[in-house]
């Protein structure tokens, strides 16, 4: 069975990276473009692994991944954190959820691969 990624980006080009960088894999690969939308795609269809956008319109990432993790039915998605930002920018998302995996943007899809598998398979 495939495993979900649910990508939050609310930017098409960096969302057209992804799937240019997924497209050959076995993952399958839903979008929301900001926080609102995607707790109502995890409300029908939970994901096995969140690939957040920090930077987003109507909610932003660091707000997302603090109720993400304070739903006791999310709490143990894994989040990869992809910004253009460096973590050190951002340090304070790691006292919601130590175990995130950042990426700074751009990163070559090897790497988002190794995020991915190292926190799903």
């Amino acid at each position: 069975m495939r495993k979900k990624l649910l990508i939050i980006e609310d930017e098409d080009e960096f969302f057209f990276f992804y799937e240019m960088m997924l497209e050959n894999t076995d993952y399958a690969v839903r979008r929301a473009v900001d926080g609102v939308q995607a707790f109502e795609m995890i409300k029908n269809e939970k994901p096995d692994l969140i690939i957040l956008d920090l930077l987003l319109d109507q909610m932003k990432g660091e707000d997302f991944l603090k109720q993400l993790k304070s739903n006791p039915g999310c709490v143990n998605i894994p989040v990869i954190i992809a910004s253009s930002f460096s973590p050190r920018a951002y340090k304070s998302i790691f006292d919601i959820d130590p175990s995130l995996t950042f990426l700074e943007k751009p990163f070559s899809q090897e790497k988002l691969l190794a995020g991915i598998v190292a926190r799903i398979g």
